[in-house]
């Protein structure tokens, strides 16, 4: 049996276990105390939530590798008003640097009930801001933020909150839940 990690990664915390310029603090070996583990994918420093973990090496490769078009969803807070016309641009598929990206999902959404981010999001009294739910398919650098500043909305905030099967239901950020498969 494989074990599995969930983890509600923090924001300001790299993806890794070691190589943090602020020491031990700004990496996982201060949240996952389960030797043998390794993050399956990546969540930049700057991205929350959910980080799988695992030490089985064809489990990591099945969540991590885009051929296995694994979704993963995203709660993402914009800047400005989402429109329809920016969520089918996000359904269809966005134009970047690096190529079109596949297919989406992608909704409105109200706020979600979330923990509070340390440090706060800016605040802009002058310019609104808004939620969408996005789902896709692979998982290119940046990939999340890139797609809503090409359709004019850039991220304030990025939660990784379901991957497959597995979501973040229940745990607390910097904490994890152990399973078996």
């Amino acid at each position: 049996m494989a074990r599995l990690i969930l983890l509600n990664k923090p924001y300001g915390v790299l993806s890794q276990f070691t190589g943090g310029k602020d020491g031990v603090d700004d990496t996982l070996a201060h949240l996952v105390d389960v030797p043998g583990v390794y993050p399956a994918g990546r969540l930049d420093k700057d991205s929350e939530g959910l980080l799988l973990l695992t030490d089985d090496g064809r489990l990591q490769s099945r969540i991590a590798e885009p051929r296995y078009k694994l979704p993963k969803t995203y709660l993402v807070q914009v800047e400005g008003e989402v429109g329809d016309d920016a969520l089918e641009r996000l359904s269809r598929g966005v134009d970047l640097n690096d190529g079109m990206t596949r297919h989406a999902r992608a909704k409105r959404i109200d706020p979600p009930p979330l923990w509070d981010r340390d440090p706060p999001v800016r605040y802009r009294k002058s310019v609104p801001d808004s939620w969408i739910a996005l789902e896709i398919t692979e998982g290119r650098n940046r990939q999340v933020r890139r797609m809503t500043a090409a359709v004019g909305l850039p991220t304030l905030r990025l939660v990784r909150w379901r991957i497959g099967e597995w979501s973040l239901d229940g745990i607390a950020p910097g904490t994890y839940r152990e399973l078996q498969v």
